[in-house]
C-alpha cells in the first residue's frame, strides 16, 4: 500500500514539473537548468533590477556584431561555469536556439567544444563594458 501511495505521489509531483514548464527534457536544458537559471530564470527572462539580461529575443543579436560570440562564451557565468568545453557550447547551443532562433544570423554556426576551450580563458576584465559596447554595436545596426 505505502508502495501505491509512493508511486501516485511521484506521478503527480512528476506531472506538476511537466506542466510547469519547469521539466528538463534534453541534458543541455538540465545544464542551463542547473547552472543558469538561477540568475536568467526557467523563460530567460532574467532579472533587471540586478542587472541580469533577459535572453529571448535578445541573445542572438550578439552573434551578429564582432566580438558578440566570444563575448557569450566569455562573460563569467559562461567561462567560470563548472561545464565542461562540449558542455557549455551544447548549453550557448541549445540557448540561442530555444530563446533567440529569430535573431540568429542566417550564417550562424553553432559553437564547438574546441572554440568555447579557444575563447573561455580571455575574460574580459570590464565585462560590463564590453557588453555596452556590444549593445551600442547592435543598436547601430
Amino acid at each position: 500500500m505505502a508502495s501505491r501511495v509512493l508511486v501516485a505521489f511521484t506521478l503527480v509531483c512528476g506531472m506538476s514539473f511537466a506542466a510547469s514548464g519547469s521539466w528538463a527534457t534534453e541534458p543541455r536544458q538540465f545544464d542551463y537548468m542547473v547552472n543558469c537559471q538561477g540568475c536568467h530564470l526557467p523563460d530567460g527572462s532574467g532579472n533587471p533590477q540586478r542587472q541580469v539580461p533577459a535572453f529571448p529575443g535578445q541573445l542572438g543579436k550578439f552573434l551578429s556584431v564582432p566580438g558578440g560570440r566570444a563575448y557569450l562564451v566569455q562573460v563569467p557565468g559562461s567561462a567560470l561555469s563548472g561545464l565542461s568545453d562540449e558542455a557549455l557550447a551544447g548549453v550557448l547551443n541549445w540557448m540561442l536556439t530555444t530563446f533567440s532562433p529569430a535573431e540568429l544570423p542566417d550564417d550562424f554556426e553553432p559553437y564547438t567544444a574546441r572554440e568555447v576551450q579557444r575563447l573561455r580563458p580571455s575574460v574580459p576584465t570590464d565585462i560590463q563594458h564590453v557588453r555596452e559596447d556590444l549593445l551600442q554595436q547592435i543598436a547601430r545596426q
